[in-house]
């Protein structure tokens, strides 16, 4: 039997970073939010603290932070022509489970994209022609612009304190920055943190090979920092524990050490945790959202009603929530028509490892953002007209972690494992390095999301299906980004280097990155786009979704601050907008 509880203004479907922001400004314009939270409440002082939260057994091996997926998995497929089986360990993206989100565990590389990247196809085909762009991409632009966003990433960056230097102040280049950025309004709040030897020594071979390095956007806080809401966060530490683990410092920008203090102490909000939204309730009409239907840890089933609904999750389980509460049509791979589940995307990673004979790196002194990187092969910043593909990515030297159990990093050749593999370790744990790339991932008519017809979960609701691969787009930018990369690594002096382009087919078991974009994007129609500009349901007025679920496709940055830009973008249309005049904000 379902309980009926008394209505509130807004519920807002899970608490990470988009859902703390937009409750934050909500209940700031005086309406009544309450969050429900499928993980447990996770707090710094007591959850994170340094004595134990440094353990890459329990966190990075365990999985201990993240979703399991005896609570909610999917099925994984690479085409349609094989049979999509269930996920039973996280392997190539950790989704979040908890307060904080994907907040909690991230790296808090605090990059935006850039202002091509938003207009995407109109810029690509402008430049290079329609047939330059394979037949089966369906990318698109968004229907916002970098300049509508540039207000909300400056406010993002500093509630997080983000430490960096500006390349593009109001159109003006900046030294030390990256000259390939948007223009922004001012600094960032607080300077860069400073470089260790890799990454130094990466920035001096780029720049004598005409590049121009600056150091990587990072939520890791080169000083101490009190944000616009009156937060507090410390400097970083250098420990080398930040993706997969919480940051007991306060030193990582995450919705703990920057939001949720000013959050929890207004009236008008209110936090369930432990409990699962199973459905977003529509009424008789299916074109208004009535509120939620959620289970708790007994398992007894309870109604929320609400005025207006913000979907708040992963993006994996924002589209999943859609598929099973009705809302949007899905999509449909044979005809092309549809949007639930349309245009997934993902990331484009690579690595170019390199062996010296008189350098000591002490991979150990690091931070989940720390590095020093280039943006030359990013986007469009390069003519891609002589190498057949489109789009790129960033490329630098960051230095992340020299955790014991995973940097076992040997030269080709050596043994997998006994003592021959124990020299090697130990000989190359603090005289090797490792660079990287991080390319974008594009849409594509056959990659998408839907609803298994086979399995279940505890609650009897159908999986989500993920249908995806690698695309020759993507595998071609790869190859060519390792090779530019190997070229400034080279420049470094190693011994030796290897170079490990993106392969297909994906392997779903293989960590990659948790950047899982689409399934339910915003454009300028509805019938190619889920949500409108302002993140607000085409079908479902009083319905807002937030986060990566609206990125078209995926550029080549991490998506972090565009989802928090978005998020304010959203919560001022709500309050300025919206609540004058509920009903769609865009007439089509």
């Amino acid at each position: 039997m379902t309980r009926k509880l008394p209505a509130t203004d807004v519920v807002i479907i899970e608490l990470g970073w988009t859902g703390s922001i937009v409750a934050h400004e909500l209940t700031g314009a005086g309406l009544n939010v309450v969050a429900i939270e499928r993980g447990p409440w996770r707090d710094t002082a007591t959850d994170f603290p340094p004595a134990y939260a440094q353990d890459e057994l329990r966190y990075r091996i365990r999985h201990d932070l993240f979703l399991r997926p005896e609570q909610l998995t999917m099925t994984f497929r690479n085409n349609a022509s094989q049979t999509a089986l269930p996920i039973r360990s996280w392997g190539s993206f950790m989704p979040p489970n908890g307060v904080g989100g994907g907040g909690v565990h991230w790296n808090a590389e605090t990059w935006r994209f850039l202002p091509s990247d938003f207009e995407l196809r109109t810029h690509l085909v402008g430049r290079y022609g329609e047939k330059f762009l394979p037949e089966d991409m369906t990318i698109q632009d968004w229907g916002i612009t970098y300049d509508d966003l540039e207000p909300h990433y400056d406010k993002f960056e500093y509630l997080c304190g983000t430490s960096g230097k500006a390349g593009n102040i109001k159109g003006r280049i900046q030294p030390g920055g990256n000259p390939f950025e948007g223009a922004r309004s001012r600094e960032y709040p607080t300077p860069p943190q400073r470089q260790p030897y890799g990454p130094t020594l990466f920035a001096q071979a780029a720049q004598e090979m005409g590049y121009k390095p600056f150091p990587q956007p990072s939520g890791n806080l080169a000083q101490a920092y009190t944000n616009p809401l009156g937060v507090t966060i410390g400097p970083c530490t250098y420990c080398g524990f930040c993706e997969w683990f919480g940051c007991g410092n306060y030193s990582k920008a995450s919705p703990q050490t920057t939001i949720l203090p000013a959050l929890l102490r207004r009236p008008n909000f209110e936090a369930r945790t432990q409990c699962e939204v199973s459905k977003i309730n529509l009424d008789r009409s299916g074109k208004h959202a009535t509120g939620v239907t959620y289970v708790d840890t007994t398992g007894n089933e309870w109604e929320q009603p609400a005025d207006f609904v913000l979907l708040c999750a992963f993006q994996l389980f924002n589209v999943h929530l859609l598929l099973h509460s009705g809302i949007g049509r899905p999509y449909d791979p044979r005809t092309g028509e549809g949007v639930i589940g349309r245009n997934y995307s993902y990331q484009v990673t690579s690595s170019v490892g390199a062996f010296f004979d008189d350098k000591i790196f002490n991979p150990f002194i690091a931070s989940g953002s720390i590095g020093m990187c280039i943006d030359e092969f990013n986007g469009d910043n390069f003519d891609h007209g002589p190498h057949g593909f489109v789009g790129g990515g960033y490329m630098g030297a960051v230095q992340t972690n020299g955790r014991p159990i995973q940097t076992g990093r040997t030269p080709q050749g050596t043994p997998r494992w006994g003592a021959e593999w124990k020299k090697a370790v130990a000989k190359s744990y603090l005289s090797s390095y490792e660079t990287v790339t991080h390319g974008s991932c594009y849409s594509y008519r056959d990659v998408y999301l839907d609803l298994d017809p086979t399995y279940t979960d505890r609650f009897g609701r159908k999986l989500m299906r993920l249908t995806f691969d690698f695309h020759d787009n993507e595998l071609k930018m790869s190859t060519y980004l390792t090779d530019r990369l190997a070229e400034v690594a080279q420049k470094m002096g190693p011994r030796q280097l290897e170079k490990h382009p993106r392969r297909g087919p994906y392997d779903v078991t293989v960590y990659q990155t948790t950047h899982t974009c689409g399934g339910a994007i915003m454009g300028v129609e509805p019938k190619t786009s889920a949500l409108n500009r302002y993140l607000q349901s085409w079908d479902v007025p009083n319905l807002f979704v937030m986060g990566a679920t609206a990125f078209p496709q995926n550029p080549g940055y991490n998506p972090t601050d565009t989802v928090g830009a978005l998020a304010y973008w959203a919560a001022d249309a709500i309050v300025n907008r919206y609540l004058k005049s509920p009903g769609p904000l865009v007439q089509i």
